[in-house]
């Protein structure tokens, strides 16, 4: 070979080198990833409703197709076509959505149907459990690296930061402890709850400046009367669909041994949704907040 075809043979070698390389990059960094993030995110089914209001808070909806039916927060999210409870889940409709990445956070079933997803080769990314505030600032950075929205995840931490420190200063005038109970309805079992001691609404009723009196130390456990007459409960904070479809304090008050409690004599039940005490948020120190001001009003 001369040392001009050589030549000519090198350049050529070289400059393939460098399309590729540049092709590479293109497509590392389509539909928002990074070149450290070879994920697809152009097409996302979530069946975690926490994951899917910090998809939304961080503004990355546009890569929504599919979430599962707690997925009812921010209001947008409805919207969005369901592909079942996150515990009962059909592997049949979510793969007819045609997903790039099915997001969860461990809390699925059955696993057949997170099989089959994997069979037909639809990548499933799990994200751990943001039980604290601590796991939930590092879950939306996780997701700001996901969808390469690192500025957004630090500003929904530093609001996170802000809002906690205002409720803690706050805390400071009230020197009661008021006895707290969360009435939760779980839509799957068709019944009313007990939120106990091992959840987050526990942590986020004690920011508050108050106490969770149902001595159980499971997620949650069914309402009795039992249950409530032992708990005699000052204050009861109920989530939106078991309030809803009472109508009102005083057919609430109907459900067993509430009416003879001090919240339920001294009308002292209050709503809230269920994206406000049932797991953290980028608005739970505005949540504190709101509860600290239901829970200390004379």
């Amino acid at each position: 070979m001369t040392a001009r075809v050589f030549k000519i043979y090198s350049m050529k070698k070289i400059s393939i080198y460098f399309l590729l390389l540049i092709c590479g990059s293109i497509l590392s960094c389509k539909n928002g990833n990074n070149a450290n993030n070879a994920v697809d995110t152009s097409r996302i089914v979530c069946v975690s409703k926490q994951l899917t209001e910090l998809v939304y808070a961080l503004g990355q909806q546009s890569h929504l197709v599919g979430t599962d039916l707690t997925s009812v927060y921010p209001p947008e999210a409805k919207k969005l076509p369901k592909v079942g409870y996150h515990r009962l889940l059909n592997a049949e409709g979510i793969i007819s959505l045609k997903p790039t990445l099915v997001m969860h956070d461990g809390n699925v079933a059955p696993q057949a149907a997170m099989d089959q997803l994997k069979k037909v080769g639809i990548p499933i990314k799990e994200f751990p459990e943001a039980k604290t505030i601590e796991d939930t600032k590092k879950l939306i950075h996780q997701l700001g690296d996901l969808f390469n929205a690192g500025k957004q995840a630090d500003s929904l931490c530093a609001k996170m930061d802000k809002d906690l420190a205002t409720a803690a200063e706050k805390l400071k005038q009230y020197s009661d402890t008021p006895r707290v109970i969360v009435v939760h309805f779980g839509e799957q079992s068709n019944r009313y709850l007990v939120v106990g001691k091992g959840s987050t609404a526990t942590k986020l009723i004690a920011l508050a400046g108050g106490k969770n009196a149902i001595d159980i130390d499971k997620g949650m456990g069914p309402l009795s009367a039992e249950i409530i007459a032992k708990a005699q409960p000052d204050i009861i904070l109920a989530t939106d669909v078991g309030f809803d479809q009472k109508g009102s304090v005083d057919n609430f008050k109907q459900l067993p041994g509430i009416a003879l409690t001090p919240a339920g004599i001294n009308n002292r039940i209050y709503r809230l949704t269920e994206h406000d005490i049932m797991y953290f948020t980028p608005e739970s120190g505005e949540t504190v907040l709101k509860i600290m001001d239901m829970i200390h009003k004379k």
